[in-house]
C-alpha cells in the first residue's frame, strides 16, 4: 500500500536530529518560553522575511491572535466583516467567527481553488476590515490586485499560510506578503511538528506585542493581566523538533515538485481534471507552490478513491464538505457557491511527499491512468 502520507518514514528522515534536539530539552530542565522557542522564532521570522514570529499552539490559534489582537488594538470590532475564501477548510472561517466578527465568502477561481481576486472588490463593504486569504493546498494565492484593495480601502491582509510555507510571490515568502500571517506545523504539514503547533509571522511590532500578550493569558508580565488572554504557547519540544525540520524545508519542497512535475506530465486519464500551477511543464521551476496537497478531479471522485484503495494507493479528500455548508454554520447552509461546491464534491488528494520513492510515484501515475469511468 502506498500510504497517503508516511510519517513514520518522514520522521525516520531526520531521527538523529531530532533525537539530539529532544535530548537538549530534555536536559535542559525547560519545557516552556526556553532557548529552543526563542531560536525558533528568529530562524522561521528570518525564513520567511519577516521581523517577528510568535510561537503559539497551533494554526487555527495563530489565526484567531491575529484577529483578537486587532481588536484589542482598536482597528477592528465584533461585527466588522472579513472577506475570505468559500472554498477553504474550516479553520480559516472558524478563527474569525471566533471573534465574533462576520465573514463574507467569496468563491475561488476554478483554475487555482484560492480566491478569485475578480470577485473581492464587490464584496467589500463600510464594515469591512479585512482580507483574509488562504494559500491553500501550498499554492501561493496573493496577487497585487488584492493588496491593491487593501490599500485603496484601508482593510489589513491576512494569510492563512497553514499549507505552504516555503512558497514565494514575487521573491518574497508566504508569510511576510500581508500585515500578518497565521502558520500551521501540524504534523502533516510541509513543516510539521509532533503535534499542534503554529506561529504568527508580521513585521508589524505593536501586533506581534499584542500576540505575545494575548497568548499567554493576558499577561505582560507575571501575573499582571492586562487583557482576558488565552493560553496558546508553542513548547520547547516542538519548536526542536522545528529547528531541524526547518533546515531541510527547501530542499523537501523541491522534491515534492518533482513528483508534482511527474504527476503532471503522464496523468493522462481524460477523465481526470488535473491542477493549475502557471504552466503545467514548469512546475519544478514554479516557487510559488509547495505542492501541500497534488489535488486532481474527478465527476466520479468515490468510485476513483475506492478503485485506487483497491489497487494499493490511499488517498485523502481534502475537504468533502465546504464550512457554508457544516452544521456549525446552520445559519450559511442556505447560501450559494456553486464552483466551492462543485469542487467539494470533486476533489482528491493524490499521495505527495518528500520521502516518496520514484516507484511508488510511478505506480500512482499507472494507476490512475488505469481507471474508468
Amino acid at each position: 500500500m502506498i500510504k497517503f502520507l508516511d510519517l513514520q518514514k518522514i520522521t525516520k528522515k531526520y531521527e538523529t536530529e531530532i533525537k539530539e534536539a529532544l535530548m537538549r530539552v530534555v536536559d535542559s530542565g525547560h519545557y516552556l518560553f526556553g532557548e529552543e522557542l526563542k531560536n525558533f522564532e528568529i530562524e522561521y521570522a528570518l525564513y520567511c522575511g519577516t521581523r517577528n514570529c510568535v510561537g503559539v499552539g497551533n494554526g487555527l490559534d495563530a489565526l484567531r491572535l491575529i484577529f483578537r489582537a486587532y481588536i484589542e488594538m482598536g482597528f477592528m470590532n465584533q461585527g466588522d466583516e472579513i472577506i475570505a475564501p468559500a472554498n477553504t477548510y474550516i479553520a480559516s472561517i472558524l478563527s474569525i467567527t471566533d471573534n465574533q466578527l462576520k465573514p463574507v465568502l467569496v468563491e475561488p477561481d476554478i483554475s487555482t481553488y484560492n480566491i478569485d481576486s475578480d470577485r473581492i472588490e464587490m464584496a467589500i463593504t463600510a464594515r469591512t476590515k479585512a482580507i483574509l486569504i488562504v494559500h491553500l493546498y501550498g499554492q501561493n494565492a496573493y496577487q497585487d490586485k488584492i493588496a491593491n484593495l487593501c490599500k485603496k480601502y484601508n482593510l489589513k491582509l491576512i494569510e492563512d499560510n497553514a499549507q505552504a510555507q516555503g512558497a514565494f510571490f514575487k521573491g518574497k515568502r508566504t508569510g511576510s506578503l500581508g500585515d500578518s500571517a497565521g502558520n500551521s506545523f501540524y504534523p502533516g504539514k510541509n513543516l510539521g511538528a509532533f503535534g499542534d503547533a503554529g506561529a504568527v509571522t508580521t513585521n508589524d511590532d505593536e501586533l506581534a506585542k499584542m500576540i505575545r500578550i494575548l497568548s499567554n493569558y493576558g499577561s505582560s508580565g507575571k501575573y499582571i493581566n492586562m487583557y482576558q488572554g488565552m493560553n496558546s504557547r508553542l513548547d520547547e519540544i516542538q519548536a526542536a523538533i522545528l529547528r531541524v525540520k526547518l533546515k531541510y524545508l527547501d530542499a523537501d519542497n523541491y522534491r515534492r515538485r518533482e513528483i508534482a512535475q511527474f504527476y503532471c506530465k503522464n496523468i493522462k486519464n481524460p477523465f481526470i481534471t488535473m491542477p493549475f500551477a502557471g504552466h503545467q511543464t514548469l512546475v519544478l521551476n514554479s516557487a510559488a507552490h509547495v505542492w501541500h496537497l497534488f489535488v486532481i478531479r474527478c465527476s466520479e471522485r468515490d468510485k476513483l478513491q475506492d478503485f485506487l484503495l483497491n489497487n494499493g494507493v490511499q488517498t485523502l479528500i481534502h475537504y468533502p464538505i465546504p464550512p457554508h455548508k457544516q452544521a456549525a454554520y446552520a445559519e450559511y447552509n442556505g447560501m450559494t457557491f456553486p464552483v466551492t461546491e462543485a469542487i467539494h464534491k470533486e476533489v482528491l488528494s493524490l499521495p505527495i511527499s518528500q520521502v516518496m520513492v520514484d516507484e511508488e510515484v510511478k505506480r500512482v501515475v499507472d494507476t490512475v491512468n488505469n481507471w474508468k469511468e
